[in-house]
């Protein structure tokens, strides 16, 4: 694929093989079902459309998280990041209750970082390219995160 447009048979594949996980994603950065449709559809909808600039310098699911997470932010309206479960239901309920309340805590590029590892269950440097930082950073965000999350549920007990 390198230096060619990619098919619409091969954005379908993506669509059908990981719409949850990109609802999921937007629905935990929009905390609005409605909205969070509208951002998967309008990625995917972009995708085709300007699917001849993919140049093919990384993964088609990395350009199409990319997009997903530009669609999300600047999406109206904008709230804080949730914790949205595996099944996304009509509104926005919390996770588990020790687990939600740190997890909402995190400053946004941490709570982004931990959506998009555990919630689209991406890679280090899937992440790293999507939101244009370095994978140690992932990793040292991540680190960070999960002693934050740590902290929070052993002040709880």
């Amino acid at each position: 694929m390198r230096g060619s447009s990619v098919s619409v048979a091969e954005i379908e594949r993506v669509y059908r093989e990981r719409f949850g996980a990109f609802l999921r994603v937007a629905h935990g950065i929009t905390r609005d079902r409605e909205t969070a449709i509208d951002v998967v559809q309008e990625t995917f909808a972009t995708g085709l459309r300007s699917r001849r600039s993919y140049r093919g310098e990384g993964p088609l699911e990395g350009w199409l998280w990319r997009s997903l997470v530009h669609n999300a932010l600047k999406s109206k309206p904008r709230l804080p990041l949730a914790v949205v479960p595996d099944e996304v239901p009509a509104s926005p309920s919390p996770a588990p209750g020790w687990l939600a309340d740190p997890i909402r805590h995190l400053p946004e590029r941490q709570r982004l970082v931990v959506f998009l590892r555990y919630y689209a269950d991406l890679d280090y440097q899937t992440i790293a390219r999507l939101l244009g930082i370095k994978v140690g950073t992932v990793s040292a965000t991540l680190s960070a995160a999960h002693s934050e999350i740590r902290s929070a549920v052993e002040e709880a007990r």
